[in-house]
Formats: C-alpha cells, structure tokens, sequence
C-alpha cells in the first residue's frame, strides 16, 4: 500500500490530503518497456524472476555467475544483446545459449575463465560481436570458434596470447575488427597472418605488444582497413614487415612512458613500401627533421603529428600534393608561419589544437591552401587586436573554424571578410572584443552554426548578429543580458530562421512577452540554470512544437493560463526547480501528471515544498485538494458562530439607536 503523508490544515476550513504512488521497487532497472533492462552491480547470482520473457538487451555485469548452464538464461530467448562484464565467471558449459538464436552481441569481459565447452557458443544464429577483454585467455584455441562465422568484430585485449594464429575450424571472412592490445605478442609469421587472409578490410590492432620481429612477406598481398602498432619501440621493424602491403590507415603512434628510438630517416625507408592513406605518430621524437624526412610519405592523404614535439616543419617539403588532412596538436609552434604550408598546397583539414607555446597567427601564414575547409586553431593562446581578416588570407573555401578557448580577440566589422564559405565558427570560451556598431559576423551568408559561448559579449547591442540569414544553431551559454532580462529588442530579431538556441547560464531572471518575435522556425530553446520564474513562460505563447529546457531555474508555481503554453511543446525539462507540491499548484499538478510523455528528466523533477514532500518525484504525488467532512463540520460552525455574531451585533446597534434617540 502506498505510504500516505498529511499535510498541514490550509485556514482551518480546507484539509488537504497527500498521496505518494510509487511502484514496487523492481530489481532490473527498465530502460525500453519489456525490452531493454539493466541489472548491473545488484549482487544477483541468477537471472531475476521479474525480467520479461520478451527481454532484448540485458546489461548484466558485475554480478556473480561463477557457472553459466544452458538453464542459465533458458527463458530470455529473444536476448540480442548480453552484457556479462565481471560477473566471476569460471566455467561456460555445453549449450549454454542453445536457445538463443536472435543473440548478436556478447560481453564476458573482466571474467576469469578456466573453461568454455565446445558447444558453448553453438545456438547463435548470426554471433557477430564478442569480448573477451581480461578473461585470462593465453591461446585462441581456448575459443569455440566453429560456430562463429558470422562473427564482425572479436575483442581479446589485455590477456596473454603470444600468437594470433586462429584456429582451423575459425572462419574469419567476415571478421571486420581483430583486437589484440595489451597481449604478449612479440612476434608475427607469414603463417599467422595467412590465417587472416579469407577476411577483407580487416582492423587489426596489436597496440601495446610492442612487435620486435615480422617474418619477411609476411603482410605481403595483403589488404586493412586499418593497422594498429602502438608503443612499438623500433618503427623500422613494423614498416619494413609490412612492405608491399595495402592499408588504409596505420597507427604508429608511442606513450608518454615508452622508451621509444627516435624516429630517424632510415627508420622510415620501409614506408616507400607500403601503400597507405593515412599515418598516425603521435608522440614520437624526430630527430634531424629535414625535407628528406618525409620523402616516403608522398602517398599520403592524412598524416597526424600530434605531440611529436615539433618546433616547426622544414621548408622546401616536396611531393605531399596529395595530403587533404595534417595534425599538428599538441606541439611547440611559436609562430603559425612555422608550418611552413606551402609544403602542403592541398590541404583540406589542417588542424594545431592546444599548442603548448602562446601561437602568433601572423599574416598570410596560410594563404598558399586555397582548398582549406576546416581549421582548428583552439586551446592555442592565441590572441589579436584586430582578427582575423588579415590571418585567414586566401581561405576562401574554409567551410569551418574554431577559435575556442584562446585569449581575447579583438573583431571589427565583418572581421570575417576574407571565409565567405564559413558554415560552422566556434569562438566558444574567447573573449570577443567587438570593436564596431555592425556586426562582426556580417557577410556570412552561408554559416548555420554559431558558438558564442562564454565569450563576455556585449549582448546590449541589437546589431551583433546581423547579416546571418542562414544561421540555425546558436549558442550563448554563459553570456549576460542587461539587468538578467531578455528584452524586446534583442540580438535575436535579426535570425528569423534559428532553429536551436542555447542560453543556458546566462543569470536570467526574465524574459520580455515579445524576445522571440520571429523565430518562427526554431524548435529547440535551452534555458537551464537560469533564475527564471514561470512568468517568463508567456515568452513562448507564439511558439509551437519546440523542445524546451527550463531546467535549474527558480520556477515554484505555474499559474493554470499558462499550462497551455507547456502543452503546444514537444519536449520539457522542469527539473532541478524548486516545484510546489501543494494545492497551490494543483493544476500544473495534473497537467504534469497527464503529459508525463512530453516530460523529460521526470527522475529528478521534484518537489521542493511542503517539507514532507521534500524529494518526492512529481509523478508520484496526489493531492487531494477539497472541503472534508472536517472542512465541513468547521465551516458549518464558522458560520453558525458569524450567524449569531451578526444577531448580537445587529440588536446591539439597534438598542444603541434607540438609546440616543
């Protein structure tokens, strides 16, 4: 039975009564209604009684399942996808998903297995995902692997197999994913890698092995998606074991901690061997980088440097007119200009993220990459008195830019002139000195997204965001509005085909009846941790079929006339407000309780008020809001006692009358 709560007498005539209604506390939390369930770290040593036959997805880790049967999960048998992680599993038996035919995915990652059954995998019709991370596993003959020939994608990360030579009876045609990080291979045949030929387009990754020998040939005629040799100590062993080979990207890339070779020209020589698009070395050491470094890397198309301790790029880099995307994060550049990229003319996606030295963008530094369409210069310190017009020389086809989390920049009128093509710009946490009347953005025809957050915009000024006819998505999170309040004449006016707004963090604490006039295409609005109230409900009346974040605001009652604004939403989030849950606001009340299918984030929608109702969930608070039979026995005695105040009264003004007569 439901526990009841009372509430305190509302002027001694009314008694409010009020109810919580709770479910019975399930075991399995429901995330998708007889289908999808979560039953982890619960303690449970079987499958609960209450999980529906009809169950498809079950994330049950970390339990305890020392021994899987065949009755184990004997009565799930629509189960597409089980999640197993470190449910102390030693023994799978014989059959144990027979009856499991629809079952695609399978997780027993973390579990510490002594023994698999033949037959244990047998009854899957179509197995095509399955991890086996961390479950001690020293040979892949310990996998039943005959029945896995439809397996995509097989996970044996962190074990101790030292060869990768599959079974005979494993079928890998259609194998798409191989992982064998963090293993004890060392060593590559041309035996083990011919175990791998049936599949096409493999990704095979040996990340933390550290490879010290590849048997001549062995990769000789063969095709990968992509190739992973992290934290190899010596590169030359991996590229000269991959010759004549055919991959599409090759991860080479070291760890803070390894006590790589640096990479020298020789090391390099056996790439002019390989046929590969694209190369990661991240975190290497170069030493004596010169023109002739990269003179096997003329094939490529992307090439990513990232923390390779770079100063700056030799000029005079001939042959790369095929590279489209360079990375260049995380190094010591003092200068943009140090790229040297006229070495690069074709250049599409150049990025020199969170540079470790303050980065002068200098003039022009890249007018040579007339094809640029994307550059990330964030987290790069970078600061300007008059940006960036002159900087972004000749990038007339730059279609995105981000300028994220740099120092302060100083804009002009149409300070981006010289990218007419910008469709995405993010100035996101950039302190935005707006050095004119008009607009910095204006001549941008084509930008659809805007990111202005935290930027201590001057948002008084209703010209900011003129001559932006396209922009749909914009973000002012974390900028102030005068006095807290959205006025009538706003920036907003001038992007009548917004579509997503975000003015989140902002300290509002209202907004004015006529601050969206003219979005009349926008169906996303988030307002979260604001100080707004319900009155400022009323700026949304014109405003139809929109997802509305009212989250973490000040909102405590919502006035009936104002309920059917909320009901021509799609979407709303009334959480994390301090809600009152008495008969005060007995309408919002039922309302809520009636469109809990348009309320997202019910769990933490709460009532704040009476104290006894501290905590409880909306959704399961009744009230009772009326005259009882108490109310009546009052209200009849009130007006017993007024009737006979009013007799006594009456006789005592007219005796008094008589009196003075």
């Amino acid at each position: 039975m439901a526990p009841k709560f009372s509430c305190c007498f509302l002027a001694v005539l009314f008694s409010i009564s009020c109810e919580i209604i709770t479910s019975l506390n399930e075991t399995c939390t429901e995330k998708e209604a007889n289908r999808t369930y979560n039953c982890e770290n619960l303690g449970l040593h079987e499958i609960p009684g209450t999980l529906p036959n009809s169950t498809e997805f079950l994330e049950f880790g970390f339990n305890v399942l020392p021994t899987l049967q065949n009755t184990t999960f004997s009565r799930l048998i629509y189960l597409t996808f089980l999640d197993l992680t470190r449910c102390q599993i030693n023994w799978i038996h014989e059959d144990t998903f027979q009856s499991h035919h629809q079952l695609s995915t399978l997780v027993l990652t973390g579990n510490p297995l002594v023994f698999m059954a033949a037959t244990s995998l047998d009854g899957p019709q179509s197995l095509k995902h399955l991890f086996l991370i961390q479950t001690g596993i020293s040979s892949l003959e310990f996998i039943p692997g005959h029945n896995l020939k439809d397996l995509e994608s097989l996970y044996l990360g962190s074990n101790y197999i030292a060869s990768i030579k599959l079974p005979e009876d494993f079928l890998t045609r259609n194998l798409k994913v191989l992982d064998f990080q963090n293993n004890a291979i060392h060593y590559l045949s041309r035996k083990d890698i011919n175990s791998l030929k049936p599949s096409s387009n493999l990704s095979l990754n040996f990340k933390g092995n550290d490879i010290k020998g590849i048997e001549p040939g062995a990769f000789e005629s063969t095709v990968f998606q992509s190739l992973n040799f992290g934290g190899t100590r010596n590169l030359s062993v991996v590229l000269n074991g991959l010759q004549n080979s055919t991959i599409q990207s090759l991860w080479l890339g070291t760890f803070e901690d390894t006590e790589d070779e640096d990479v020298t020209l020789d090391m390099l020589q056996g790439l002019c061997e390989i046929s590969v698009e694209s190369i990661y070395l991240q975190k290497h050491h170069f030493y004596d980088l010169s023109p002739t470094t990269f003179q096997c890397f003329t094939h490529l198309q992307e090439l990513d440097l990232t923390a390779t301790h770079l100063k700056a790029l030799p000029s005079g880099i001939e042959g790369m007119n095929l590279l489209k995307k360079l990375v260049l994060n995380g190094n010591s550049f003092d200068q943009l200009c140090q790229i040297n990229a006229a070495n690069f003319p074709s250049l599409t996606h150049l990025s020199i993220k969170g540079n470790r030295k303050k980065l002068h963008l200098g003039t022009g530094c890249l007018e040579k990459l007339e094809n640029l369409q994307k550059l990330d210069l964030s987290h790069d310190d970078i600061d300007a008195t008059d940006c960036c017009n002159l900087q972004l020389k000749n990038l007339s086809h730059l279609q995105s830019l981000n300028l994220s989390f740099n120092e302060p920049l100083g804009l002009q009128s149409e300070a981006f002139k010289a990218c007419p093509h910008l469709a995405f710009l993010d100035l996101a946490f950039t302190h935005l000195l707006v050095n004119a009347p008009q607009s910095p953005f204006k001549g941008l025809q084509l930008l659809q997204a805007l990111n202005l957050s935290h930027c201590l915009l001057d948002t008084s000024n209703q010209y900011l965001l003129t001559g932006l006819p396209n922009l749909q998505h914009l973000n002012l999170e974390g900028n102030h509005f005068q006095d807290g309040s959205i006025s009538m004449i706003n920036p907003l006016q001038t992007v009548p085909n917004l579509e997503s707004l975000i003015l989140s963090y902002c300290d509002l604490s209202s907004i004015h009846l006529q601050a969206f006039k003219g979005l009349g295409k926008i169906y996303r609005i988030d307002l979260s941790h604001n100080s707004l109230t319900s009155s400022s409900l009323e700026a949304f009346s014109d405003l139809k079929g929109m997802y509305l974040n009212l989250a973490a605001n000040n909102i405590r009652i919502i006035p009936p006339h104002l309920l059917p604004i909320l009901s021509q939403q799609n979407t709303i989030n009334l959480s994390h407000n301090p809600l009152d849950c008495t008969c005060s606001n007995v309408y919002f009340l039922t309302w809520y309780q009636k469109n809990l299918h348009k309320v997202e984030d019910s769990e933490k929608t709460l009532c704040a008020n009476p104290p006894s109702l501290m905590g409880v969930k909306l959704s399961d608070v009744m009230l009772n809001c009326g005259i009882t039979a108490v109310g009546i026995f009052f209200l009849i005695l009130f007006l017993l006692l007024f009737a006979i105040v009013l007799i006594l009264a009456i006789k005592f003004l007219l005796r008094w009358k008589y009196q003075h007569l």
